[in-house]
């Protein structure tokens, strides 16, 4: 029995250890944000009132935000904050928005909780090492746009932050992603939103099968 058990366990660590080697995305997803986050240093920064770290688009009209600490985020543990000018001008009432929406000081916010733990850092927390956190901990979350060739994080139903596998051959290097359907049931004209694209694009279904969805887009070239 003894020895049964050995070899069990020996298995289960070899298991766990080829599934490591074998999360391409993840390990991928790593190095190309580290890539982004060093094209744009002037545009990440600590972010104290949501408690983690931002990255501003370079026209500053969004940014993406991830959590230092699971256990000591105010509200969100990744999310997307923007202009509400736009959707306003395009027929927005704020107040239709879901729960998982804040609207403040002319901005909007979406985002969403990933846990409760408390992050532990081998080292100095860096920006970096709280997007690690992520895929370490909270995978799920993590996805590969397989048309795009860009990674992301998914902040809610359908609202993404994706950024390009390679920005050398990718010409939106970093992409804002909305779900529209909340927006057009609390009032938006899709036709009429400025500085941000509303595209039919192909994304994988629950099952990973391409299907096409609406979306609205707001992309960046950093090269």
């Amino acid at each position: 029995m003894k020895i049964v058990n050995v070899g069990l366990v020996a298995l289960l660590m070899l298991t766990a250890g080829s599934c490591e080697k074998l999360d391409v995305v993840g390990t991928d997803s790593e190095k190309s944000f580290d890539k982004v986050l060093r094209q744009i240093p002037q545009a990440v920064n600590a972010d104290e009132m949501n408690g983690g770290w931002s990255l501003a688009a370079p026209d500053n009209t969004a940014r993406f935000i991830w959590s230092r600490n699971y256990a000591e985020s105010p509200l969100h543990d990744v999310m997307l904050e923007f202009d509400a000018a736009p959707f306003i001008a395009a027929g927005l009432d704020p107040k239709r928005l879901p729960d998982n929406f804040a609207f403040y000081e002319g901005m909007i916010m979406v985002g969403t909780k990933l846990g409760g733990e408390t992050l532990k850092y081998q080292g100095e927390a860096t920006p970096l090492a709280s997007y690690e956190q992520i895929v370490k901990l909270k995978r799920p979350a993590i996805g590969y746009h397989g048309a795009m060739d860009h990674y992301g994080v998914n902040v809610g139903d359908g609202d993404l932050f994706e950024w390009a596998k390679d920005m050398a051959t990718n010409d939106k290097d970093i992409v804002f992603v909305l779900n529209p359907d909340p927006f057009i049931a609390a009032g938006v004209d899709p036709a009429r939103i400025e500085g941000w694209a509303f595209a039919e694009v192909t994304v994988d279904d629950a099952n990973g099968k391409p299907v096409q969805a609406d979306k609205f887009l707001k992309p960046f070239d950093l090269l």
